[in-house]
């Protein structure tokens, strides 16, 4: 997903799971951020879209954020 994309789905704010390092098929130990969008997605050195995200310093790639479903927000 790009980042226009994601930013025409997902407001700042967006609950998310978010994997600063590697995702959990690659890495089953691997850290996982139950957090939030702080930015809208960008595009970091002309080649990978990104966002920021609550309780982390770095962006984070889209390939390694899955915005929670609604569902699982509402409980």
């Amino acid at each position: 997903m790009t980042a226009d994309e994601w930013n025409e789905l997902y407001p700042v704010g967006t609950p998310v799971t978010a994997y600063p390092g590697f995702r959990p098929e690659d890495d089953p130990k691997c850290t996982r951020l139950v957090t939030r969008t702080r930015t809208r997605a960008s595009v970091l050195g002309g080649h990978t879209d990104v966002v920021w995200v609550d309780g982390h310093g770095a962006c984070i790639a889209l390939t390694h954020v899955d915005p929670t479903p609604q569902e699982a927000r509402r409980g």
